[in-house]
């Protein structure tokens, strides 16, 4: 189900398995001030505003989707919201392309490694004629895919040497 109530259109899940602490792992996920540092596909991410008695912040993020040579610009400001019992972090899109995409951190410990796997489900932009076709075409497997899987390798190659 998409975050309007309509069915979803987009749904991408990204896996990992990272041999490092589930602690260290967790942290460089939550940390999302420190990936332009880290990650080198993002451009920037700022934190637009933080509750100070709750885990939810308002994060800004920007990043590159390299097509070859080509460079192609992403933006979008999500709510995360981060819950450290259930090794999880929420993030809804609330401007953006993407606007209304829930995407949700699953970080689990296994005996001697760490299994991470990022969910994207969206029901797709509100665009007549087109919207279905590139959420399902585009979006999600192109954009999403791309930057998440390119997420997860640099958070793996940072906790497996102990960044």
């Amino acid at each position: 189900m998409g975050a309007d109530g309509t069915a979803a259109l987009v749904r991408t899940t990204d896996e990992i398995t990272i041999r490092a602490p589930r602690e260290r792992v967790f942290a460089l996920a939550r940390d999302v001030e420190r990936w332009p540092f880290l990650l080198a596909h993002y451009r920037w991410v700022r934190v637009l505003s933080r509750e100070s008695q709750t885990p939810r912040q308002i994060v800004e993020m920007a990043a590159w989707r390299p097509f070859g040579p080509l460079r192609y610009p992403a933006w979008w400001v999500s709510e995360m919201t981060v819950d450290e019992g259930a090794s999880e972090i929420r993030y809804h899109h609330i401007a953006g392309i993407t606007r209304g995409m829930e995407v949700t951190w699953h970080v689990a410990p296994a005996a001697d490694h760490v299994d991470v796997s990022i969910e994207h489900t969206w029901s797709g932009p509100a665009w007549p004629l087109v919207g279905t076709i590139a959420a399902d075409c585009v979006i999600g497997p192109v954009f999403v895919h791309g930057i998440a899987g390119r997420t997860l390798a640099g958070i793996r190659r940072h906790a497996e040497r102990g960044a």
